[in-house]
This record gives structure tokens, sequence and C-alpha cells, in this order.
């Protein structure tokens, strides 16, 4: 069942569920931010309608910079504002920031520890049409190997905005990781959000569970509905969001391996470096348990309809289910 502590969205399971795209609510996030916060402006590489930065240039025009095709430039500037005082969001698609800027990101951001905040939207397999150039699909890889900066990857449009209220707060660089596709919603407003907390988002409606799955972004949804068909089949799990990769909530994924014992992971990035592989990373120095890996392994996108690739690529809710099957077997 769904955590009813955490006010999440009572209609999730019905076929006409609400649908928002995830950086929709980044763009809402963002205006908020600069109506509370002078010191926020916004930067974007030629993109500002598909980033949903338009918002908050329509309103705060003297807060904005287009930079236009030039995502090196994008973070070069934001790092020097940052030096003087302000907030810089700049973003684009995350194939070109931090895909084609992260020397850049690395030299003037991370190692100066300015307060950049770096938004990638299009990102994972769910672009679609657009190809494997397009699909940016080790961004969270590239992001989280670095010093001093925060990695959040949204489940829904309101979560997205909530993320991004708090980034402005926290005086600290950080990418903020955004599908493109409509996504359903989640979480309400009252849903509680705290970038050093993952919440467990589904429980079994009885009894312990027998594993636990962790997932981020866009994928959560499917995790949701994979818990609960396998709940009606017998198999009980608790899904935790990861919405935070980077700080983890080490505490949280600890406690849910020591009471499943079995751990799968999903997210729609490469499997190799990603939120699974950091969530290994500390389950290894704290408590191994069997693991199973949902996400893109080794490989490059393709074209195609969002649904298609993450089914063609082991990602969609039976994928999950039979992961969740085969580390339940794997159990000691």
């Amino acid at each position: 069942m769904l955590n009813p502590k955490l006010k999440l969205n009572t209609k999730l399971f019905n076929t006409d569920v609400e649908q928002v795209p995830i950086r929709k609510g980044f763009g809402q996030g963002l205006l908020m931010a600069g109506e509370a916060d002078s010191s926020v402006v916004g930067l974007c590489a030629d993109l500002t309608e598909s980033t949903q930065m338009n918002l908050f240039a329509d309103k705060f025009p003297d807060r904005f910079i287009q930079v236009g095709v030039a995502e090196q430039n994008l973070v070069t500037v934001a790092s020097g504002m940052a030096a003087m005082g302000k907030i810089p969001f700049c973003s684009s698609y995350a194939m070109f920031s931090p895909g084609r800027n992260w020397e850049q990101i690395r030299t003037t951001i991370t190692y100066n520890d300015r307060p950049v905040k770096i938004v990638g939207s299009h990102s994972g397999i769910s672009v679609g049409p657009d190809g494997g150039t397009h699909q940016a699909l080790e961004d969270i890889a590239l992001m989280r190997v670095m010093p001093n900066i925060d990695v959040i990857s949204p489940c829904d449009a309101i979560e997205a905005k909530k993320a991004t209220l708090a980034l402005a707060k926290t005086g600290k660089p950080a990418y903020l990781r955004l599908v493109r596709e409509k996504t359903p919603i989640i979480t309400t407003e009252e849903t509680p959000f705290n970038i050093n907390k993952a919440e467990i988002y589904w429980l079994p409606d009885v009894g312990l569970a027998q594993v636990g799955i962790i997932a981020t972004g866009g994928l959560l949804y499917r995790a949701l509905l994979a818990a609960k068909e396998l709940e009606a089949e017998g198999i009980k799990t608790k899904v935790l969001n990861l919405a935070s990769i980077k700080p983890m909530d080490v505490e949280a994924v600890v406690a849910l391996a020591k009471e499943t014992k079995a751990i799968v992971t999903v997210e729609e990035h490469q499997v190799a470096g990603g939120m699974g592989g950091a969530v290994a990373e500390v389950l290894a120095q704290n408590f191994p348990v069997p693991m199973e890996f949902i996400g893109v392994q080794d490989k490059f996108g393709q074209s195609g309809t969002p649904d298609e690739l993450v089914e063609h690529y082991g990602m969609g809710k039976n994928s999950i289910k039979e992961a969740v099957q085969k580390v339940l077997a794997r159990k000691i």
C-alpha cells in the first residue's frame, strides 16, 4: 500500500491519473525561488521554453541571460555570477550540460565550490524519437563522481518544484536531473521533501517486506506499479524513493537492506556508475546483500517512443518484477 504518512496521490493507480512533465515543476519552482530571493538568476543555452525557464525569464528579464548554443560558456558565466553573490540556475538538455561541458563544471564550479545549480533536462531514454545522440544515460555518473556537488532526481513535477526551491537555499553546487515526458503525479503538496532524506513510498499491507526496491526519477512510478502487482501475487516489497542520489540517505538505504536482505535498484540511466552503483557502494561498506540492477545495460539509446524504449531496454514494470523474483531467489 502507499505509505499513508506521506500523503501521496490517492489517484496514483487510476487509469486517468494526472500526468505532468517533471521539467514543468522546475519552471514553477524557479519562478517561486526568484520571487522569494532577488539573488536567484537564470541562464539558458537557447532552450528556454523546452526547459521551462521561460516562466522565470518572462517575470525577471533583468535577471535572465540567454547564452545561446554555448554550453561551456553557460556554466562559466554562471560560476562568475555565483562568485559575485548570485544564485544561478543554468539549464540545457542533459546531453549538452553536463554532457558537453563537464570539464568547465568541474574547474569553474565544483573545484571552487560555487553554488551554481545545473539543470539537465531531457535526460534518460524517454527523450524517445530524438535518438541515442540526445539520450543522456551517463549524466548521474558524470556528476556524482565530483566533490562538492549534490545530485537530485525528482520523481514528478511536484517534487521537482520542491527540489528547486530547496536547492536555491543550500549554498552548494547541484545537479538537478529532469525528464522530458509527462509522468504521473505521485506526490502532493503535503508530501515531505528533504534533500538529505529518502522516503518509503510503498509498504506491505501486513508483515515484513521480502525485497527492497530503490527507485529514482521518472521510473519510480513503474516501480510502484510493480510493487502493487507483486503484493497481489504474495510477494511483499518496500519501495524507497531516492530522489537525492548525492548526498544519499545512507541510514534509510542500510535500514531497508537490513530488513529485506535483498535490493533491486531502478533508474533510467546506465547501470554502470549510476544510482544503483552508488547504492551498491554504500551497502558494500555497511551491509552487503544480493542486488539486481534495472537500467540500461552498457548500450546506447535509439529512436522510438518513450514507452517502447523503456520496455526494450528492460526498465518496465515486468522487468522490475522479474528482477525482484530473481533477487528473492538469491537471498541467503
